[in-house]
């Protein structure tokens, strides 16, 4: 057992600087905004105040005393309490990610801030040390990866003859995907698994031992070397900030600002006959809006830099790094055999511009920011995020060609009653609303609700489109946004096959699948033929050769 270790001195100022940032709003009511009342519940909530505070203060002191950790080869051990002790340890192998914050208050002193999370589903799902030395951070993030590699490499990833049978033909591969060719016969194939183990078995007596510089033999591997995947450039940043109508921002800053110059005056008449003045002239007006919009426009853009600025992805056997920030610096690794399903979305700006938004679906808890951290730079260009899925994690693929949805699947969509437009069209039916003065506009707005209605059905039969490739199996849908799903079969837990009375008679079919993850996810396609939801279904069945359950 190592030493007992507090939490770092600065974590004293950072809990300081938290308890002012949660009582800010109430420091401005009770000493700026009624600084001069005199009433007498603003006096007791004053009083009310100062004690809370008070308590706030003890207590930061008291946790910094009360609260010691260490770490082991193996777990973390967090010991809170003085009086009464209390001991929670975290084992290496619970860890599932592990993210890294530098804030600005962290770059100025030199520090940074790591968080471990679990797959436990209570409040013991993560242990965070909110301000830590930089190289202490580096070391616990490396003893873990260390520790994992090590549990890994001992348990036997995967036995030669399991690699041969995933390699054989099956009968879906020739309905929906590529054919492997067979290019040797068993005996060939017995002897290049023997000698691919004696070589893996061969290279892994020799490592470089990090503390002495010197080689050691008969160790475990360490996989720390990092590949670089994708570096965010200027040109990204520009149509990221665009993508993501950032520019937009000063909108709402305007109105506030718009809202406060209005408080000054007495008379509302004054600050819009002041507002007008300025629009008289047409020249002023233009001036006006053009200043506006290339300020929204860099104000967009340097939000987008300083949070996607500097994006790095990289990679080493086990786990996937990303990196973020410019004055914020955020990184967080994600492990690789966690993985259960790729999702790619893309918004109708997005496919303009060729971009796209990978997330990486994975097995357990993630804490309050499960979408930040599963989720890769949400501007990668298209061919990119393709490439770069295959490259960090190489037991998945990508089909780009898929099958389309039958033409009779249309008809039932279109088909398909809209209770949303009948509620829609009696509401208006009832009130009758009188639109630019016509009297009649109530069925216009049915008309063109019913349009946009037709228009998206329309949009997602043709986005829709699926395919089973070996071990994969691959979706898209979706009208405006669209996402595509990839999943391995052995990371699918449950399927469901389901045929409404319409969709028997015409042939069609709808298949559910549901992967392990928190909350737990589920993805469904609709109106596939019905013969293609049978072989899903033969597919999904020789799952039991490739999983192992006790």
């Amino acid at each position: 057992m190592t030493d007992l270790k507090r939490h770092h001195a600065l974590s004293l100022l950072w809990s300081l600087g938290n308890l002012i940032k949660n009582n800010f709003a109430f420091v401005l009511f009770l000493f700026v905004f009624r600084g001069k009342s005199d009433s007498t519940w603003i006096f007791y909530a004053r009083i009310i105040f100062y004690i809370g505070i008070s308590l706030g203060l003890v207590t930061i002191v008291w946790k910094w005393f009360a609260t010691r950790y260490s770490a082991d080869e193996k777990a973390i051990h967090i010991y809170t309490g003085a009086f009464s002790r209390t001991r929670r340890t975290i084992p290496y192998t619970k860890v599932q990610n592990v993210s890294r914050r530098t804030s600005f208050f962290h770059r100025l002193f030199g520090v940074t801030s790591i968080r471990f999370e679990t797959g436990v589903k209570d409040g013991d799902a993560s242990f965070q040390l909110q301000v830590v030395s930089i190289a202490e951070a580096e070391q616990l993030e490396k003893q873990v990866t260390r520790h994992l590699s090590e549990v890994q490499v001992q348990a036997g990833e995967e036995l030669p003859d399991e690699e041969a049978s995933r390699n054989e033909l099956s009968p879906d591969q020739e309905l929906f995907g590529t054919q492997d060719q067979a290019g040797s016969n068993s005996m060939e194939m017995d002897k290049s698994s023997e000698m691919g183990s004696r070589a893996s078995s061969e290279a892994n007596k020799i490592v470089d031992d990090e503390d002495t510089g010197k080689i050691l033999k008969g160790t475990t591997p360490i996989p720390d070397q990092r590949v670089v995947h994708y570096r965010s450039t200027r040109r990204d940043v520009l149509k990221a900030s665009f993508t993501s109508l950032s520019f937009l921002v000063l909108i709402p800053i305007l109105g506030s600002l718009y809202s406060t110059v209005k408080d000054f005056f007495p008379d509302e008449t004054v600050t819009e006959s002041l507002v007008l003045s300025w629009l008289e002239s047409w020249w002023v007006t233009g001036l006006i809006i053009l200043i506006l919009i290339l300020l929204s426009i860099g104000l967009g853009i340097a939000r987008t830099f300083i949070k996607y600025g500097d994006f790095q992805i990289t990679s080493d056997d086990k786990r996937i790094y990303i990196t973020k920030g410019m004055l914020e610096k955020t990184s967080f690794s994600i492990q690789k055999d966690r993985v259960q399903a790729v999702k790619i979305t893309q918004s109708p700006m997005k496919r303009m511009l060729r971009l796209a938004e990978v997330e990486l679906t994975t097995a357990g808890s993630l804490g309050e920011s499960r979408q930040e951290i599963n989720s890769l730079y949400p501007f990668l260009p298209v061919n990119e995020a393709y490439r770069i899925i295959e490259e960090i994690l190489p037991s998945y693929h990508v089909t780009e060609e898929m099958n389309k949805l039958p033409r009779v699947a249309l008809w039932l969509r279109l088909l398909k009653p809209s209770w949303f437009w009948v509620i829609a069209t009696g509401v208006l039916a009832y009130f009758q609303p009188v639109l630019i003065g016509l009297e009649q506009a109530w069925w216009i707005l049915s008309l063109l609700l019913l349009l946009c209605i037709v228009t998206s059905r329309l949009i997602n039969f043709y986005h829709t489109r699926y395919v089973l490739n070996d071990q994969f199996i691959q979706f898209r849908s979706g009208a405006l946004t669209s996402t595509l799903f990839v999943s391995k079969r052995e990371k699918v837990i449950e399927i469901k096959i389901t045929r409404h009375p319409l969709q028997r008679k015409l042939g069609l079919a709808s298949i559910h699948t549901v992967n392990r993850a928190k909350p737990v996810m589920h993805h469904q396609i609709h109106d596939i033929p019905g013969d293609v939801a049978d072989t899903f279904q033969m597919w999904y069945m020789r799952r039991s050769d490739e999983v192992q359950t006790w």
